[in-house]
Order: C-alpha cells, then sequence, then structure tokens
C-alpha cells in the first residue's frame, strides 16, 4: 500500500545524487545498543513460544538430516532407492572424467591458431577490453541523473512487511508522451503513515531536500532524497531511549517525544525550521528540525490527533483535527488564547487550508463529508458553534485525503476508501463534481496536486501502485478549467 505522497518542487532535486558511505564500525555498534534492531517483547515471546511448540519436530529433521549425511560418507551401503555408491563411483571411471579434456582431435576450440601468444595486461588484450564499457557508464550516470525538468515524487510504501521510501521521476518525453520509474529507495524500520517534504538546510547551504517521515513508533525519521543507499536518517526527532524487556515490560521516552504513532506531519513553509506534528498520544508538537528538538507541546484534543495543517498566508496559524470530532485553530501570535474548536459530526481523516485566500479551509471526515469553513465566523464559544460554510456528501466512505489545486483557484481533488477520486469546483461554496474516476489503485489512502504541473494528481492506494493521473484530460475538467493550461506557472518562491 502506498500510504503518503508527498511532490518535489522541480529543480531541487541534485541532478547526480551521491552513493551514501556505509555506516561505521561505531554508528554499527551504537545502532546495535539502541535497541533499534530488536523485535518488541511480544514478538520474541510469540517466537519462543513457537520454538518449543517446534522443538520435537526441528530435532527429528536434524537427526534425519544427519542421517542422510552420515549415509553419504559410507559407499559400501546402499541408499534407499538401493543404488550402490559402488556402482556410482565405477561409472565415473567409464567416463574418464579427470582426462576428458586431454583428449586430442585435431579442433583447438579455445585457439586462433596464433599459438602460445599473450599480452602483458587485459587491458592490451583485444578480445577482454569491452569496448562498449565507456558508452554503458556514460548510459548508465545518463539513467541517474535528474534534470531540473524531471518532477520528482515521493511515495511512503509498505510491501509484505517491508516498509520504504519510492522516489519516482515522471519525466514528459519529446513527443508529448511520459514516462514514470523508480529512481532508488530508501528501507524503513517502521510502517510510514506521513511524509511532509521540507528545504531546511540540515546540511547547510541555502537549500536542502529532505523528507520527514511519521510511522508506528514515536520517532519522526528525516530523510535526504540527494543521497542514495543511505541506512540512516539525518535527524530522528523524538522516540524511544531505552526499553527493558521481561515479566515487567517498560519504556523510556526521548526528552519531549511522542509516545504513539505520529498520524500527521506539516512542513512550515515560512519558518524553514519548523514541523507541526500529529500523533495518537493526543498531542501537537511543534519541533525545530534544526536543532532537533521539540519547542511546544499542545494537549487540547481528548483523542487521536490525526492531522495538521499551516495556514499557507499567516504562517503562525495552525489547524489540528482529531478522532474526538473537532478540529482546533492555535495562533502562535497569541499563545496564550485557548484557540477557536470547530465540532464535526465524525473522525477528522485530514485537513487543508485553501491556498487562494487565508481565511478558509476543508476537513474531511471518516463518513464520508467534506465540511468547509471560514475562520471569520469563528467564535470562542464552542458550545454554540460555528456553522461550516457547507458540508458536501463526496464519497460512500471514509474521505481519507484532499488536495487543493496550489495554482487554481477553486479545484479540489477528493479520495476515498470507497476506491474513488473525485474532482470538485468549489466556486461560492457551492460545491459541485466536475470528474470522477476509479484511478485501480483499491482504496484511496494519499492524493496530491503537482505545484509545477498543476493538472497532474498523483494517486496511492492500498494496491501499493502509483498513478498520476493528468486531469486537464478529462473532458469536464478542460471545460471548466481549461483556461489554466494557457497559463505559465511561476515556480513558488520563498517570502
Amino acid at each position: 500500500m502506498i500510504s503518503a505522497i508527498s511532490w518535489v518542487p522541480k529543480g531541487v532535486s541534485k541532478s547526480a545524487p551521491a552513493v551514501a558511505e556505509p555506516p561505521s564500525k561505531e554508528e554499527i555498534e551504537e545502532t546495535l545498543k539502541s535497541g533499534a534492531l530488536e523485535r518488541s517483547g511480544d514478538s520474541e515471546n510469540e517466537e519462543e513460544e513457537d520454538m518449543n511448540v517446534d522443538a520435537s519436530k526441528q530435532n527429528n529433521e536434524v537427526a534425519r538430516a544427519l542421517a542422510a549425511a552420515d549415509a553419504l560418507g559410507r559407499t559400501s551401503k546402499n541408499t534407499n532407492s538401493g543404488t550402490s555408491f559402488e556402482d556410482i563411483t565405477d561409472g565415473l571411471k567409464e567416463l574418464d572424467m579427470d582426462h576428458y579434456d586431454e583428449e586430442d582431435d585435431g579442433i583447438e576450440l579455445f585457439s586462433t591458431g596464433l599459438g602460445d601468444i599473450f599480452y602483458p595486461s587485459n587491458d592490451m588484450d583485444p578480445y577482454l577490453k569491452d569496448k562498449d564499457d565507456d558508452d554503458d557508464d556514460d548510459e548508465e550516470i545518463e539513467d541517474m541523473a535528474i534534470k531540473s525538468s524531471d518532477a520528482v515524487i515521493v511515495c511512503a510504501r509498505n510491501e509484505d512487511d517491508v516498509s520504504h521510501l519510492e522516489v519516482w521521476i515522471f519525466e514528459d518525453l519529446d513527443d508529448g508522451d511520459s514516462n514514470m520509474y523508480v529512481h532508488h529507495d530508501v528501507i524503513l524500520p517502521a510502517f510510514p503513515l506521513c511524509t511532509a517534504w521540507l528545504d531546511c538546510p540540515l546540511k547547510g547551504g541555502d537549500k536542502g531536500n529532505f523528507i520527514a517521515v511519521g510511522s508506528m513508533e514515536p520517532a519522526i525519521e528525516i530523510w535526504d532524497l540527494d543521497l542514495i543507499d543511505e541506512v540512516q536518517p539525518v535527524v530522528v526527532l523524538g522516540g524511544i531511549a531505552k526499553s527493558k524487556k521481561g515479566k515487567k515490560a517498560s519504556v523510556k521516552y526521548k526528552k519531549d517525544s511522542h509516545t504513539d504513532s505520529v498520524l500527521g506531519l506539516a512542513w512550515n513553509k515560512e519558518f524553514r525550521n519548523v514541523l507541526a506534528s500529529a500523533s495518537a498520544d493526543k498531542s501537537v508538537k511543534i519541533w525545530d528540525v534544526a536543532a532537533g528538538k521539540c519547542d511546544i507541546t499542545m494537549e487540547h484534543h481528548t483523542d487521536k490527533v490525526q492531522a495538521v495543517a499551516w495556514n499557507h498566508h499567516v504562517p503562525q496559524v495552525l489547524l489540528s483535527g482529531s478522532f474526538d470530532h473537532s478540529v482546533v485553530l492555535k495562533d502562535g501570535r497569541q499563545p496564550s488564547h485557548t484557540g477557536f474548536k470547530w465540532l464535526v459530526t465524525a473522525d477528522v481523516e485530514s485537513l487543508a487550508w485553501d491556498p487562494h485566500t487565508e481565511h478558509s479551509f476543508l476537513v474531511s471526515l471518516e463518513d464520508g463529508t467534506v465540511q468547509g469553513f471560514d475562520i471569520r465566523a469563528a467564535t470562542s464559544d464552542t458550545a454554540s458553534g460555528s456553522k461550516p460554510s457547507f458540508t458536501l456528501h463526496a464519497h460512500d466512505k471514509a474521505v481519507c485525503s484532499l488536495s487543493y489545486n496550489p495554482c487554481i483557484p477553486n479545484l479540489l481533488a477528493t479520495g476515498s476508501t470507497d476506491k474513488m477520486v473525485k474532482l470538485w469546483d468549489l466556486s461560492n461554496n457551492q460545491p459541485s463534481c466536475v470528474a470522477s474516476r476509479n484511478p485501480k489503485a483499491g482504496a484511496i489512502f494519499s492524493i496530491s496536486f503537482s505545484e509545477d504541473s498543476p493538472f497532474l494528481l498523483a494517486i496511492g492506494g492500498s494496491k501499493g501502485r502509483l498513478e498520476v493521473w493528468d486531469t486537464l484530460t478529462d473532458a469536464g475538467v478542460a471545460r471548466r478549467f481549461g483556461n489554466y493550461s494557457k497559463k505559465k506557472v511561476e515556480p513558488m518562491t520563498e517570502s
């Protein structure tokens, strides 16, 4: 399954990603000491039980294997099939395999008739030197190169209990067609649940190309996307400090760490070292990625927090949505303020600010609905509650993901576990369905519009196959929003 998708802005990735150095002996020893590679106590106990149950069976199998090995070492006895090892030995003597290559029929299979000519080195031997080696090397370098015109998509994927990040290249070809392939991947230690791309310069310079990953573990890992074959994250935020196993299992967490799965992440594009996280431990945390520490912990929800989102226009404003059927707005400019709360009808699945106005946001719910709110109508009295601008019955099942189009006002995409992806026109707070499609990706868990190619929508779901939908090919989209295809899309700039 693909649980999360993030686009990397064009031109950010290094054209020639470096290959990571293998970890040193000291780093390996430190990893082993940390217990990161150890299984949980429960799984160990289960494994011990399984071993006890199968102990007698395994002993019998070992005994039979030893007996078979012993039999093979005795040529005077017959096997169970009745064939004597002495007979096999006689057959081999008849074949005379020891002298098969001494026969001379006047044919030299491995000679050109030039006698015993040899070359001082393999480089001088024209028959050994592959003249296409340089061409092959050049082709390999070209295949691994990432062009500034290439779109890069990062998928958090799980298959057969193996979790990893896949870095995909989506390239437009000269003939108008497109090509998509996996450039490299990163093995993850735990099941990934959410991702957030960030360009905080963690390794110096002005920019970076990193992705934060939240998982079933309490730690948040940040990986360098410009490194191939990397085995360790650049930064780990929180996580388990140490755990003791036995009858009285205990876990000690790092300072200010989450204590349960990380369900949502949001990077602040204005304050580039700031990352917000939502967790099943009912808390929201604000991290200083550069310093590797938590600055603020907020506990204003009473159930799992599923999603967080920074306002595009007022970067101090943060939304959080929870299974307690509420959405809360916190303003960093007023830290003592309790914030504003909106009550909704079901568990919150995702949140999205309208990138074209600072006042509006959407929340998608487990019951298949999407609600729009205007923060200007918010009141401090949560008992009365602020009514939504609209309520849209978008899908038959949970709406797991929302994506506003960053370049085209009022164009929204929704993805649901009913396996459908739908496109909506939200003009005048009166949503109308423009297009609907089953991308054959299974239950949809993550969708995302590209900022560089605004009609491209990346889709991931339970079947684990990345799909990219060129939404402009749909007649309804072309009719309603086709005029935006003629406009030049300017790259996003940081203010």
